[in-house]
């Protein structure tokens, strides 16, 4: 085996944005501003950083970033509100909600509260049927960024047998539809998998998204396997043992600077692709 290609996400990033820079200007010379309205409920210092990424990532590339930020103990009936108004709101093109919010919300509910056409983090149940279906127009940014990756890189999924490890509703699920519509053989493995370490040495193409630090192991790979690593635990920590799965792997994601900046790049995308629909 060669030398096992390292999957740069800040240059994927970049190239997206290189990309949106035109079409930005062309907006604006019509008058239109693109706009991406986040909603904060809470203190969580996670969420506020994420949140403050997202703002700060808006404003360099020239999109408005519209920053609304709730109390703790703010209702379901109050957050609903608030996306109501923001899906009135014209100037608005994209809304999202950061997650996890407070417990006392009822997330499903707020999640789909959110326009279609302004679900541009791919959260409501339509956007995923559609996205399902092959013609969602927004699948969910991390899902977007991964096959995103794979054709900036030349990484065909057609024939390939993909593994994607985790089924949440923003990450494995929506991924496991876009490989499949991408012509792939996907196994979606999850907490009541059993034997997941002989089904994960059958992967052309793994996808890590389980959200336990460094829970794949390079001994479980095919040798020549690609590896996409959408796992952000504490510390800058990936789901895959990365030094072992670097010796194993074909092409692998590093963490930090991997999935992460072009998941952030997916949702200015779509925000763009949003104020372009009107």
């Amino acid at each position: 085996m060669g030398k096992t290609q390292i999957l740069d996400g800040n240059v994927v990033s970049e190239a997206v944005k290189e990309e949106l820079k035109p079409r930005i200007e062309a907006l604006k010379e019509k008058g239109t501003v693109p706009c991406l309205a986040t909603i904060l409920v809470g203190e969580d210092p996670s969420s506020a950083t994420y949140v403050k990424m997202k703002g700060n990532a808006c404003e360099r590339l020239g999109i408005q970033s519209k920053r609304i930020h709730l109390a703790e103990d703010t209702t379901t009936e109050q957050l609903l509100k608030v996306i109501e108004e923001l899906n009135k709101d014209t100037a608005v093109h994209g809304i999202l909600l950061q997650h996890p919010v407070p417990k006392q919300i009822d997330e499903r509910k707020a999640f789909e509260a959110i326009a279609i056409e302004k679900d541009v983090d791919g959260v409501t149940s339509w956007g995923y049927g559609q996205t399902a279906l092959g013609f969602g127009i927004y699948p969910s940014c991390t899902p977007a960024a991964i096959m995103q990756i794979m054709n900036f890189y030349g990484i065909q999924a057609e024939g390939k047998h993909a593994v994607v490890i985790g089924r949440s509703p923003i990450l494995g699920k929506p991924v496991s539809a876009l490989l499949l519509n991408a012509n792939a053989t996907v196994t979606t493995c999850h907490s009541y998998t059993k034997n997941l370490p002989e089904i994960v040495a059958q992967a052309d193409i793994l996808v890590a998204a389980v959200g336990k630090p460094e829970f794949i192991k390079g001994e479980w790979l095919k040798e020549g396997a690609v590896v996409l690593d959408a796992g952000y635990n504490p510390g800058n920590i990936g789901d895959v043992e990365y030094e072992s799965c670097f010796k194993k792997a074909s092409a692998i994601t590093p963490v930090p600077g991997g999935v992460g900046p072009v998941t952030i790049s997916m949702l200015l995308k779509h925000t763009v692709d949003a104020a372009e629909r009107g």
